[in-house]
């Protein structure tokens, strides 16, 4: 079950149009609708049913970078978690558009890499770019689950 290059675009789609709704799903449904949509994510989209995920948020810090658990990044993508105070929820940002470029990626089998440019685009029309590199592996049944994500604002000199 080696993994290609379609199924790595279409993850990547797929991470897009996942996060916009859990935006929509807060403007529509409140931190409820919202934490639904990231619960249904992060248990299709993520491979917390492998063991942890290597998640680095692009707006964590401290103790609190990393994130190989579900429950720190359930608080990244939608925040209201006293454990993790800091986070404001990422993914209620009203998103609207999440476009990706390749830089490179790697494939061996059922493993593969990737990594590039996610720029997203808010209600408000302000862009937000990002670099990013997810590593994904497929399971049992087929299916791509991110394994490591890594995310951080570009270095600005």
């Amino acid at each position: 079950m080696s993994i290609n290059e379609a199924e790595l675009a279409q993850a990547r789609t797929a991470w897009g149009d996942a996060l916009i709704a859990i935006a929509k799903a807060y403007e529509a449904q409140g931190i409820e609708g919202a934490r639904a949509v990231a619960e249904s994510v992060l248990d299709t989209a993520y491979g917390y049913n492998l063991g942890p995920v290597l998640f680095k948020p692009t707006l964590a810090s401290g103790e609190k970078t990393f994130r190989p658990t579900r429950q720190g990044a359930l608080s990244y993508f939608v925040g209201h978690d006293p454990e993790y105070p800091l986070d404001s929820g990422f993914g209620i940002k009203g998103w609207r558009d999440v476009q990706s470029k390749t830089a490179a990626h790697f494939i061996d089998g059922d493993v593969a890499m990737w990594m590039g440019w996610v720029t997203m685009t808010d209600k408000e029309s302000q862009i937000t770019r990002v670099d990013k590199s997810w590593g994904y592996k497929k399971d049992a049944e087929g299916r791509l689950r991110i394994v490591l994500h890594h995310s951080s604002l570009p270095y600005r000199p």
